[in-house]
């Protein structure tokens, strides 16, 4: 796809037609690189993003009902 640059103000932009950003990822913050003499143009990526989809905060309050304490746990520690 052809298109052409366009004056903003001081600058040059090109407008990105939005089924090309969906398919990047791409909503409103973007990373601009060079490779070479070609121009990157990424979406942002916050660190860290989705570690805790999958969280549910009920797993954790029964983790420690499996744990059995036996004759060991109860006798005194020796140092």
């Amino acid at each position: 796809m052809k298109s052409n640059l366009r004056k903003i103000g001081n600058s040059r932009g090109v407008l990105i037609p939005a089924p090309f950003l969906a398919a990047c990822g791409i909503e409103d913050e973007i990373v601009l690189r060079l490779d070479g003499k070609r121009i990157i143009i990424e979406p942002v990526h916050a660190p860290r993003a989705g570690w805790f989809d999958d969280y549910r905060e009920d797993d954790d309050e029964n983790v420690w009902l499996d744990l059995v304490e036996d004759e060991s746990d109860q006798k005194e520690w020796q140092w």
